[in-house]
């Protein structure tokens, strides 16, 4: 595929090795694409990393970076930083979620003339990223149990963003209303609290400096015992308003709907200014951001409303049953265990699906009689389906909310355009 100008001009600017893992990367993604496999910037970014395995440092050189990690929100976060970073100059971004470390090289590898970079990064990869990219920022959101077969426990992986992040020199943003990431980011030497909240607590009710159990009275939290305790915050989400250590307070004005989100945009703001933009630009510019890789787009499948949720671990499901219309409307819940999903759904039983209680449920998905078990024990009613098409011809009038865990959402996502 024939690059622009100043692609082929920052191209020639690269060392010979990168160059050359730079256009193979290239030709590999474009190959992908003409065979139907998506973006093809994973198989890109492994094909040029496979070549130069120092890239990823080289790409990243020429520009301001900062990274993004959670378990939840990531990649809507990521999106509206690039949108807040636009009204400052031009972004190169993973934007559709590829967050390990070839599809954040076949990311950047298209970023010619981008001032900023910014990068959605899983958390087990966090503090290698870091390394080889050298950010002015790292935004840390929050730390909940996901795909415990693949990753470490929640305070393993603390330690490690605390180990791993110790060094850096980036300006750290992080919630301080997650005990586990407040114990990750309390080892750096550059912090900026947000009050971002944290509906989900089930995984910090011990302390992570002691063991000692948690005392969590209000917002406030602190360990009785060894006396780690949240930090004040130089930002705070109070109620639909962003707070900056000025104490000026900013209307968040955004089309994505849930608490979640309003948080999501506080933290946001909080890395804007980090790099310049002021918290009232930064917001105006995240108004425009309507959905995020296919999350919370309501799309017509059949003649019916149908909005795409998507809902990952517990922590996730308790944020999106905050978000969907009330009974009777009905709900399509699909649960995969792919390789992408992490194989181990012993998390739904963390999951409060008595929060739909009302509400006509159907499941399906690789794992529904798994999650029909579940909602058995809850004592709901469901009817178990094979296909997001039976669902929605068995609903009841109203739009129907259809949430699902990754593999699941893309299936779906599938389904509706098919």
């Amino acid at each position: 595929m024939p690059g622009t100008d100043s692609e082929a001009a920052r191209d020639a600017s690269l060392p010979a090795r990168a160059k050359i893992a730079v256009t193979a990367g290239k030709m590999a993604a474009a190959l992908s694409q003409k065979a139907g496999r998506g973006s093809g910037s994973v198989i890109g970014g492994k094909v040029a990393l496979k070549l130069d395995p120092d890239l990823l440092a080289t790409l990243a050189e020429h520009l301001e970076v900062v990274l993004v990690s959670a378990t939840n929100g990531k990649t809507t976060t990521t999106r509206l930083i690039a949108e807040a970073l636009r009204a400052a100059g031009p972004v190169v971004s993973n934007a559709l979620g590829a967050n390990m470390p070839a599809g954040i090289t076949g990311a950047l590898a298209g970023g010619t003339g981008a001032r900023f970079g910014v990068i959605e990064v899983d958390e087990k990869y966090l503090p290698m990223v870091a390394r080889d990219t050298r950010p002015k920022a790292i935004a840390l959101l929050n730390l909940s149990r996901d795909q415990l077969d693949r990753a470490a426990e929640t305070r393993m992986m603390a330690e490690k963003w605390r180990e791993g992040l110790k060094d850096t020199d980036a300006v750290i943003i992080a919630n301080a209303d997650d005990p586990l990431v407040t114990w990750a980011a309390s080892s750096c030497k550059k912090v900026v609290w947000v009050a971002a909240g944290q509906a989900w607590k089930e995984d910090a009710w011990s302390c992570p400096s002691c063991g000692g159990v948690m005392q969590r009275p209000g917002d406030d939290w602190f360990c009785g015992e060894c006396g780690f305790r949240r930090p004040n915050p130089h930002w705070a989400l109070q109620g639909t308003h962003v707070i900056d250590p000025h104490r000026g307070a900013w209307p968040i004005q955004l089309q994505l709907p849930g608490r979640a989100n309003l948080a999501n945009a506080t933290s946001s703001a909080a890395v804007a200014a980090v790099f310049g933009v002021a918290p009232q630009v930064a917001l105006q510019r995240m108004q425009s951001v309507a959905a995020v890789a296919g999350r919370y787009d309501v799309v017509q499948y059949r003649g019916r409303d149908v909005r795409l949720l998507l809902a990952k671990n517990p922590a996730g499901w308790l944020e999106t049953f905050s978000l969907i219309d009330g009974p009777p409307a009905p709900v399509v819940l699909s649960v995969n265990a792919m390789d992408a999903d992490g194989t181990d759904t012993s998390w739904l039983w963390d999951v409060d699906y008595e929060r739909l209680s009302g509400h006509p449920i159907y499941v399906m998905g690789q794992r529904k009689l798994d999650l029909a078990v579940r909602l058995e024990v809850a004592n709901l009613q469901f009817e178990v389906v094979d296909s997001l098409a039976q669902a929605v011809d068995a609903a009841p009038a109203g739009r129907i909310e259809a949430i699902a865990n990754y593999t699941a959402f893309q299936q779906l996502r599938k389904a509706v355009v098919s």
